[in-house]
């Protein structure tokens, strides 16, 4: 397997402020108190940290189920959804060099706000994970426009520019309606 661009370590720093930020957007705007939040139920992972089945090319993250359960305790309904948000380092970083004008640290908590915004609705059964492609595509849409209406409030240089990248995702969902 070819070895992928990865975050440097300046850039983890800022994935890291990017994904505190998302939490606290994404929880506020859910109205979910830091005991209902999910801390325990989802986590954000770059490429040095995945497995090769967990990376792809294409989406800038992606999120794998996985079913957790709680230590010694041996019956299934003790298992419990645990969701970890792949970041694709190589693919983030490819879009930023193809977007000069972007910056990392809007487009970072532009995408992770998003997958955030699936798992608080996965969690909450406002959309079942196994859905139908036509589904999914639906959802997608949905996400997006909850992702902007959460970030458009928010005043940091560079999302913008991040919004404005984004806009065509409106453009390609409204077309597949037709």
């Amino acid at each position: 397997m070819k070895q992928l661009e990865n975050f440097n370590p300046d850039q983890l720093k800022v994935v890291n402020n990017s994904v505190a930020m998302a939490e606290e957007l994404v929880s506020n705007s859910y109205k979910m108190s830091e005991a209902q939040w999910l801390h325990r139920r989802y986590d954000v992972k770059t490429v040095v940290d995945l497995c090769p089945d967990e990376t792809t090319d294409g989406p800038f993250a992606q999120i794998i189920r996985y079913k957790g359960r709680l230590k010694d305790t041996s019956l299934s309904s003790s298992t419990y959804d645990f969701y970890k948000i792949c970041l694709q380092d190589h693919s983030i970083l490819a879009a930023l060099k193809q977007s000069p004008d972007m910056e990392l640290f809007p487009f970072i908590l532009y995408i992770v706000a998003h997958e955030l915004i699936h798992i608080v609705r996965f969690s909450k059964f406002i959309q079942s994970f196994d859905a139908s492609c036509e589904e999914k595509t639906a959802e997608e849409k949905r996400v997006h426009e909850k992702t902007r209406e959460i970030l458009s409030s928010v005043k940091i240089a560079g999302l913008a520019d991040v919004l404005k990248f984004y806009s065509k995702w409106h453009t390609t969902f409204d077309g597949l309606r037709n």
